[in-house]
């Protein structure tokens, strides 16, 4: 085998270490979650956010102005087909409820209330692979914002 060989399979050995090391998560305690930093988001931003729901493809039966909604009480959205599973991202700053269908043909309905994390942000992540009816209502029936994100 020539020296310009070894060099070859070396280096992809190396690199085969590499990949395993970030996607095992190397040097972490924890087992790791859908929600942790890892190779599989790391990769995802590499392709772009193509996993997401495009804010465009929602209609809000409430106030709409540009990404965010005003919520009084609770609003339905109707989100369109999106070709596969997407993700739908809502963020609000304070606490809010989220009712969707569960996606696969699950036959049932998933129902959340979402509080807001240490950075004041609430975060709602919610599968959609089909056209879809997914409401979103206040805490305590008061008006509050939430934003279509990607």
């Amino acid at each position: 085998m020539s020296g310009r060989r070894k060099l070859l399979l070396v280096g992809l050995a190396v690199l085969l270490v590499v990949l395993f090391a970030v996607a095992a998560g190397a040097g972490r305690g924890d087992r790791g979650g859908p929600d942790d930093d890892g190779a599989v988001r790391w990769l995802g931003r590499l392709v772009g956010d193509s996993a997401t729901v495009d804010p465009a493809t929602v209609r809000a039966g409430c106030d709409r102005t540009g990404d965010t909604l005003t919520v009084v009480g609770a609003c339905v959205l109707r989100v369109a087909d999106p070709d596969g599973l997407r993700t739908l991202v809502l963020r609000s700053p304070g606490r809010f409820r989220v009712t969707a269908p569960a996606p696969r043909d699950a036959g049932f309905t998933v129902d959340d209330e979402v509080e807001p994390a240490e950075d004041g942000t609430a975060v709602a992540k919610v599968a959609v692979d089909r056209a879809s009816e997914i409401t979103v209502g206040c805490a305590g029936g008061v008006a509050c914002a939430v934003t279509i994100g990607s």
